[in-house]
This record gives structure tokens, sequence and C-alpha cells, in this order.
């Protein structure tokens, strides 16, 4: 150990951020509870078991080409996908990605793209076919997440060359599966049960609040382990992400109050959902004003977004695109204002910036936003159309637990 010291291991760094990778994987269970409890009991099982699969495919798909795909030497210098290091060649345990071992940083890497595909499950809960879903979930992870995650969090990337500022995956993650949850609701088509005079209430609450706790917990891991050290930079991920979760909470009820006079625990929820998501991006960048501003307007932004599949009828379930889509886009764009430059990254208009970076972020969320629609649209189109991954009307009123294996 002595030698890896030398060679410029920190082994303090590495122990937060094996932490970190725990905490991140636990959010895939979480997601799953939190899911769960929002759908039909006889849509239960699958809807787990669709986070549950997420974790063993994209490990699979991660060690063998995926993180060559996203974090490889890049391919030609246009920063569009790497190519290198598949199957981890000329990896090995002494290798190191700044101060820590890549097997660690890659692994960190891998429980974000699982979470990722696990999300757009929460757009089709109920009226997909499992089987075809897991071949989506390969074909999407490596069409859409690596060269977008390449793109954004590898130094080659054009949008991480160009100055786009993205802490921990606001355009990777969030916008990612929002975008892509929207394209395949629309490849889908309203399921039986989708209404446009109202959503479907939550059966089982209690689950929702453990999955939310759940999250929680990992989104500290998430945030804070994205500095990539235990230092002052994840400080303040971990202090802002803990500030625009309350934020949101508090701002969501707030909102019911006003415009319907009562409040919910789903709604509290909701709220502490929005300020997570949008702060993901923000965390590293924002101070404290800065976090309490971002929880604030994400609650106000998602309160209305989640209410726009009701106006325009497409069917997102478990409203992926009005939480990760919306939020995701908020977090992204109040960068343009709130960035501080104080530790990473340039400053915003409210901090003395111009107003290139405002620019950059909205050109970044355009850019994903088209490439993650128009190849999930095209992937899923295909995957329907060979393998039926839409569950007929009979199948969807009998839940998509019927015959689904329990041994």
């Amino acid at each position: 150990m002595s030698s890896w010291i030398s060679s410029g291991l920190n082994t303090g760094d590495s122990a937060w951020m094996l932490t970190s990778t725990a905490m991140v994987l636990l959010m895939t269970p979480g997601l799953a509870f939190f899911y769960g409890g929002m759908v039909r009991s006889n849509n239960l099982l699958t809807t787990l078991y669709m986070s549950f699969i997420s974790i063993s495919l994209v490990t699979v798909i991660w060690f063998a080409y995926g993180y060559g795909l996203a974090f490889g030497n890049d391919l030609g210098g246009a920063g569009l996908i790497g190519w290198s290091n598949f199957r981890f060649a000329n990896i090995t345990p002494e290798t190191l990605h700044q101060q820590i071992p890549t097997y660690v940083f890659a692994l960190f890497q891998l429980t974000f793209a699982i979470i990722t595909v696990a999300l757009i499950s929460g757009s089709i809960a109920g009226r997909a076919r499992f089987g075809p879903w897991m071949l989506f979930g390969v074909l999407w992870m490596t069409l859409v997440y690596a060269p977008v995650a390449h793109w954004v969090f590898s130094t080659s990337g054009w949008l991480h060359r160009w100055g786009l500022l993205d802490f921990a995956g606001g355009l990777v993650v969030e916008l990612n599966s929002g975008i892509s949850g929207l394209a395949l609701a629309l490849v889908l088509g309203p399921g039986v049960a989708f209404r446009r005079r109202g959503a479907p209430t939550p059966e089982n609450i209690p689950m929702v609040l453990l999955g939310l706790a759940l999250l929680w917990f990992g989104w500290f891991g998430f945030n804070a382990g994205s500095a990539l050290t235990d230092g002052p930079l994840a400080a303040r991920a971990f202090l802002s992400t803990m500030i625009a979760g309350c934020a949101g909470m508090l701002t969501w009820r707030l909102v019911e109050w006003i415009r319907f006079r009562h409040l919910t625990r789903m709604g509290s929820t909701s709220g502490a959902l929005a300020g997570l998501v949008a702060i993901t991006p923000s965390c590293g960048f924002v101070n404290v004003e800065g976090a309490l501003v971002v929880g604030i307007i994400a609650a106000l932004v998602c309160t209305y977004a989640v209410e726009m599949k009701l106006v325009l009828g497409y069917d997102d379930t478990l409203d992926v695109v009005g939480f990760h889509g919306a939020g995701g886009i908020t977090g992204i764009v109040l960068l343009g204002f709130f960035a501080t430059g104080e530790l990473v990254g340039t400053p915003g208009l409210f901090y003395g910036g111009s107003v290139a970076l405002l620019g950059k972020q909205v050109a970044g969320v355009l850019a994903v936003g088209l490439y993650s629609f128009i190849v999930t649209f095209v992937i899923g189109k295909v995957v329907d159309r060979l393998f039926r991954m839409r569950a007929t009307e009979e199948e969807q009123r009998a839940g998509s637990d019927v015959g689904f294996a329990e041994g």
C-alpha cells in the first residue's frame, strides 16, 4: 500500500468514493420501492423487478464495453464517443483516476448508469412487457446513455470541453431519463387506465416514503461523491443537496395549500424529489442561498410539469418527465444564474459571469434532449415492432404480475 500512496493514491478520497458508490447503488432499490408504492398492487412485483434487473443488465454491459464507450479515449477527437478500455483492458487495481483507483471510479459511474435505466421504467409502468423491456434497456444503455455520458462526464467529451456545467448528472441522468421516458411513453401510447381528468392515487404511501428515504440517503453519495474527493467541494455538494430537498418539500406543501386548500403526504414526497433532482447538476457550483432558490424554483416548476401529461395526453405513468425531465432542465439552466465560480466552474450572471454560460447550459439541454428523444423513440419503435413491448389491453387490466414467476 505504501507504493500506492507514493504513486498518488489518496486513501481518504478512495474510502469516501467506495462509500459513495454503495450509497448510490442503494438508490436503485429505493427507486423500486418509490415506484412500487405508486402503482396498482397487481403491477407491484414487475415494477420492483424492472429496477432490480437494471442492476445486473447494466453492470454486465458496463464492464464489457459501456465504460469504454463513456470514458475511453475519445474516438477521432470529436468528443462524441470513447473507444478503448473495453473489458477493462490495461486497467489494473493499481491504475489511478486522479487520486482514486480507476476501478472505484468506474464502479461509481456504473451506479449512475444503473439508476438512469431504472428511472425510465416509471414512464411505462404497468403497460410494458418485461422481456422486451430488458432488451430496450441493453440498447438504450449502449446507444443513448454511454454517448451522453461521454459528452458530459468525460474530460474529452464535447460538452465538457465546451465548458458546460453539470456536477452530478442533470443532463446525463435526470434530463436523459426524463426525455427518454417521454419518447418511450409516446411509443407505447396511453395505457387503459390513463385518464386526462386526473392522475391515479398511489396505493401504498408508506412504500413511497420508504423509497424516498433510501433515495435521499443515496443522493448524498450521488452528489457529494461526484466531487471525487472528501474535501470542501464534497461538503458543499452534500449541504446543497440537503437544503434543496427540504426547500422543495416545503414549497410543494405551500403550493398545495394555496391551490387546493389541503396537504398530502405524496405532495411532500414530490416536493423533496423535485428539489433533489434540480440540485443534482448544481450542487457543487452553488452556495447555500443558491441551493435554497434552486429547491424552491424546482418545486414550483415540477408542480405544474407533472400536470402536463393530463393536458397533452401522454401517459407518463409515474411522472418521470414531470420530475426528472423538468427538474433536470431547471437545475441545468439555473446554473447560468447561480453558479458562484468559487470552488470549481465559472460564475453565472448573478455572480459576475457573462451570458455565455447560460447559453451553453441551454444549448446543452437542447442537444441532449433532442438526441435522447430521437434515439430512444427509434429504439422503442424497433423493439415494440419486433418483440411487442406494449402489453395488450387484457394484459394491462389483469396486471403485469400475472404469470410473473416469483421463484
